[in-house]
């Protein structure tokens, strides 16, 4: 059957409209972009001239071999603390003060703190691994205790505990039953502030977990977060039974001290207690002989002393 030609007609009128339509629309998008878009310039980062590759066994011993090569430290070090946050709503940052740092494994630890300008004792601080003692002489004051917290303090600061310093200073190896995972990712590093020039570094994050007992659960331990231009951890973080972040700890250029490579800087982050404690390295001695007799502190007669649970 024949189809009557007006039909075709109005058929052939439709599509030309149609088409028309999208002609009309494409010569507009110019236009229209222009009102709905803005293009600004950024700073342009560039790729690092180096970039190395590892597998997650050839960095866990790397690690372990740079944990295992230190047994002691010494160092000299200026001490900044600020403390607040979100929380508290404010910030409050203390003067500098200069310390001095001993740590012998598996986990003695003595940490002084300076006054400024006088340099008499602000703070004195022994731990054996389990327990701890506190001497602040300008308030006559001791604290002693077990060096895991209890009941946590209102104050951050009295939350303050030895480990902070031991799983800070020093990474420490991936332990026997620990499992691992490695994944990869860019960060941005500003490395001249004048020039604002910003590159664009790619990185490792080594996971370490646990398996929680009788379950399939893994239960984050710690993350490393290594540099690819030199396979050094720039950062740091540990968590909890949790799984929250208690110590964030971020580590500045690296100095050869003898055969060792340590950190310049050590950030240390407390989100939960709002307290930051940022370690300048001014000198450092590696596996020097430390006695007994470094790691004791003795508390005066009259100092009132305060035992945390």
């Amino acid at each position: 059957m024949k189809q009557e030609p007006s039909k075709f007609c109005g058929l052939g009128r439709e599509r030309m409209q149609k088409g028309c339509k999208l002609l009309l629309l494409l010569g507009l998008l110019p236009g229209l972009t222009g009102c709905l878009s803005h293009t600004r310039s950024v700073l342009k980062a560039r790729q690092p001239d180096v970039v190395l590759n590892a597998t997650a066994d050839q960095l866990i011993q790397q690690m372990n071999a740079r944990y295992d090569a230190v047994h002691s430290l010494t160092a000299t070090v200026d001490i900044a603390v600020s403390v607040g946050g979100a929380n508290k709503g404010k910030v409050t940052e203390y003067t500098s003060v200069r310390g001095y740092i001993l740590t012998r494994k598996p986990e003695m630890l003595h940490v002084i703190g300076l006054l400024p300008v006088v340099r008499t004792t602000a703070f004195d601080m022994v731990s054996d691994g389990s327990t701890f003692k506190l001497l602040v002489p300008p308030k006559n004051k001791a604290i002693e205790g077990n060096n895991t917290i209890n009941k946590p303090s209102k104050n951050a600061l009295e939350n303050l505990r030895p480990d902070v310093f031991l799983d800070s200073l020093l990474i420490k190896s991936v332990q026997p039953g620990e499992l691992v995972a490695l994944t990869s990712d860019m960060r941005t590093v500003k490395k001249d502030e004048k020039k604002q020039e910003e590159i664009q570094e790619p990185d490792y994050t080594l996971s370490v977990f646990r398996r929680r007992e009788n379950s399939q659960e893994l239960v984050p331990v710690r993350l490393i977060h290594i540099s690819r231009v030199n396979l050094m951890p720039y950062e740091q973080d540990i968590y909890d039974n949790a799984g929250k972040v208690v110590t964030r700890a971020v580590y500045g250029t690296y100095t050869s001290y003898g055969d060792i490579q340590f950190p310049s800087t050590i950030t240390i982050i407390r989100p939960q207690d709002e307290y930051t404690l940022t370690l300048t390295v001014l000198k450092l001695v590696v596996n020097q002989s430390l006695g007994d007799d470094q790691f004791a502190l003795k508390i005066p007669d009259g100092t009132k002393v305060q035992k945390l649970q």
